[in-house]
């Protein structure tokens, strides 16, 4: 059930919750089954049908609700014991009467509350995190939970029969190879997981392993659509990296720290490096060298495309951000010259703020994620960074990324004459 921290909102007696998704029909069909648990009759509005029962004996919408002020005049003016889910209202509040009328009926809402065990609720969607501060100070936002494992596998067994109906498919995978396709589209929600494989199956009539990786590429494709994260290509094995060497030593010995069984030997996969060093020395190149190690996706986060102009914008996008990491694990993410992004947030700031919220999000995020999300931060002047950061624990190492001495040189020399297939011993 994705609505169980909804549930648990209403519970603790909040009467207005907020959820960001673009999953509205899913999120309904869920509702109603909420709103029967609370003992509520379910209702829902938009700005084209209006306020309509949903109930089974519903569906006729109410005439003249169509506009937003109006349809929460009408619900406070007519009370019943409701669940009214309301679709896109952050769009509609730069209206002030529809600012008055939505703190209206969540003080009505939250007066009939406090008079009975029993009280109506609102449940809004939006897609977009930010929203007017009315909304923000009257509601409390949940996250969706995204499907486990068993959904997913729900998820591919349909997709499969569905286009096998259409037009007959080969389906040759094995339990393991099964449980890794599951493994690939976790994060997402079941409506992309489902678009994701059929955009995969469906072309070439076929399901195996070897659809495998394709299915990685269309789901990093799909996510990078829709968030702040640019997928990085990262070179195919470290032999292909000049230099590094202690860098390369330190993941070589920790590259079987992830897995069912490192976990089953009790060992912690490594949640980070931090990387100093002087303006083209190799941090980028770094950065690569752990997503070829480890043979994982590198997502890199600009720090300064975070900032937005509009209040409350700015973190959002940070969330944003952690959490398209989140759906996308395994996944090395680097975040690129940090010290653009949070230097502020170790001195008094003319942003009102807003560097040290953005800072204290993402130091809560590396401190608490548990999801196999590999950090590697870049900086070039680590006296503009926040103590805090520093802080042992925070990385699993620090390194310095100092200019190439002789044997690195000469090792970079050789890769690079080799790419363009001549013979470095002739050089």
């Amino acid at each position: 059930m994705r609505l169980d921290s909804t549930e648990s909102a209403f519970a603790s007696g909040q009467v207005c919750v907020r959820l960001v998704s673009f999953e509205e029909r899913e999120i309904i069909e869920e509702a109603k089954d909420l709103a029967h648990r609370l003992g509520l009759t379910p209702w829902s509005w938009s700005a084209v049908k209006g306020l309509c029962s949903l109930a089974l004996d519903g569906g006729t919408p109410i005439p003249g609700t169509e506009n937003p002020a109006a349809a929460l005049f009408w619900l406070e003016l007519n009370p019943a014991l409701r669940l009214v889910v309301i679709c896109d209202l952050a769009a509609h509040m730069a209206d002030p009467k529809v600012i008055r009328a939505f703190k209206d009926v969540v003080e009505q809402f939250r007066s009939d509350l406090s008079d009975s065990q029993v009280g109506s609720r609102l449940l809004l969607i939006d897609g977009t995190p930010d929203v007017p501060p009315a909304i923000g100070y009257l509601s409390t936002r949940c996250d969706l939970k995204t499907p486990d494992d068993a959904a997913i596998d729900a998820v591919i067994r349909k997709v499969l029969r569905r286009l096998n109906r259409q037009n007959k498919l080969e389906i040759s995978i094995s339990r393991e190879d099964f449980q890794i396709a599951i493994e690939s589209l976790r994060g997402l929600t079941e409506r992309h997981a489902a678009q994701v494989l059929a955009q995969v199956v469906a072309p070439q009539r076929s399901f195996t392993k070897a659809d495998l990786p394709a299915l990685l590429r269309a789901k990093r494709a799909m996510l990078q659509d829709t968030g702040v994260l640019e997928y990085i290509e990262a070179p195919e094995s470290l032999d292909s990296i000049g230099g590094l060497e202690h860098l390369k030593t330190w993941l070589r010995k920790r590259e079987r720290s992830f897995g069912p069984a490192a976990a089953a030997f009790g060992l912690s996969a490594p949640r980070g490096l931090l990387l100093l060093g002087v303006q083209g020395a190799g941090k980028s190149l770094s950065a690569k060298a752990i997503a070829a190690a480890w043979k994982r996706p590198l997502m890199k986060l600009d720090p300064g495309t975070l900032y937005n102009k509009f209040v409350g914008e700015s973190e959002g996008l940070l969330r944003m951000a952690l959490q398209q990491a989140k759906a996308m694990s395994p996944v090395v993410l680097w975040i690129d010259e940090i010290e653009k992004g949070f230097a502020s947030a170790a001195s008094e700031s003319s942003d009102g703020g807003l560097s040290r919220r953005m800072f204290g999000t993402l130091l809560s995020w590396m401190q608490e994620h548990t999801s196999p999300v590999f950090l590697v931060a870049t900086a070039n002047d680590i006296n503009a960074l926040p103590p805090e950061l520093l802080r042992k624990g925070r990385f699993d190492e620090i390194f310095f990324v100092d200019l190439p001495a002789a044997p690195a040189r000469k090792q970079i020399f050789q890769i690079h004459i080799a790419k363009r297939k001549q013979d470095p011993a002739k050089f």
